[in-house]
């Protein structure tokens, strides 16, 4: 290929970035939707979108597949790149404003950090949209069963013998590997691996890793049957799945509020533990999965 046609399909490909960021009137879009780098966030970041098409005459950008910490630091700059993305309160509350989680409710959680964020970054929780997408530890079943693990204190006789696999940003946060590993006052003997999310539950189906930090509404779960380890601690803080949005994108455009609530309480784990299984395993894309739930639902036409 001629080095003048490598240069316009790259020219091509970076124009279509900045459209789809700034939307159709050539500059920021009205509202730009963020989102981690999992099919989760991409999937409901969609909905969203769709949603305020739908509902409101306002233009939407799309800055998805960002690392994990990304969003609330882009939400936090004094000229924001994003007005709201999909977060989980227990990340909220441990791993964002560094409480310790000492088993409150998920009601308890979410008012904590409903009132903590307008105070201390101008960030408005919206209401939950009806799944909590946990962390657990979890192992391929038959692998559980040989050693007779249920729980993840029964790790601790099996420290030595397994090898585990966290995606990265796991290994670095209080409500992850560290503060895990304090809860139940041990260490695997070897150093724990770093996985991509999308790639750790294919690894331990395949016997290449014993114990992974899987993610509750992941439909790879129980597709590929592997075994959560009961939380017998209560290590793990609730994680309900809500909107956290710029108050003052929030004041400025209040039907976007409107059409982001008509998710609250829409969605179970099993729901999008269905719906991440189509992303993921059956290849569909995250916007056709998101619009025919949408439609679903009569959210939209």
């Amino acid at each position: 290929m001629k080095p003048q046609r490598i240069l316009l399909i790259i020219t091509v490909v970076a124009l279509v970035a900045v459209a789809v960021y700034f939307g159709a009137r050539g500059r920021r879009a009205d509202i730009v939707i963020g989102g981690k780098n999992f099919a989760e966030q991409t999937i409901i970041g969609e909905m969203a979108a769709l949603l305020i098409e739908a509902k409101t005459d306002l233009t939407v950008g799309r800055k998805f597949d960002l690392a994990p910490n990304l969003p609330i630091q882009l939400i936090r700059k004094k000229n924001p790149e994003i007005d709201l993305f999909l977060d989980y309160t227990g990340t909220g509350y441990v791993d964002i404003l560094q409480n310790e989680y000492r088993g409150q409710t998920p009601e308890e959680i979410y008012q904590h950090v409903k009132r903590a964020y307008p105070k201390q970054f101008g960030l408005e929780w919206l209401s939950p949209l009806g799944f909590k997408n946990t962390y657990t530890m979890t192992m391929r079943r038959d692998r559980a069963e040989q050693l007779g693990i249920d729980k993840i204190s029964d790790l601790i006789a099996h420290k030595g013998a397994l090898k585990a696999a966290f995606d990265p940003s796991f290994l670095d946060r209080n409500d992850g590997y560290p503060g895990l590993c304090k809860a139940y006052g041990f260490k695997f003997d070897h150093t724990p691996g770093q996985l991509a999310i999308g790639m750790m539950y294919a690894q331990c189906r395949d016997g290449q890793v014993d114990v992974i930090d899987a993610f509750s509404t992941d439909g790879r779960i129980e597709r590929f049957d592997l075994k959560v380890l009961d939380d017998d601690k209560k290590f793990f803080p609730p994680y309900d799945a809500a909107f956290v949005v710029r108050a003052e994108t929030l004041r400025k455009y209040p039907k976007a509020r409107e059409a982001l609530e008509l998710l609250a309480g829409k969605l179970d784990n099993k729901t999008m533990g269905r719906l991440n299984y189509a992303v993921d395993e059956e290849h569909r894309s995250e916007r056709d999965v998101a619009k025919e739930f949408l439609k679903s639902q009569d959210l939209i036409p």
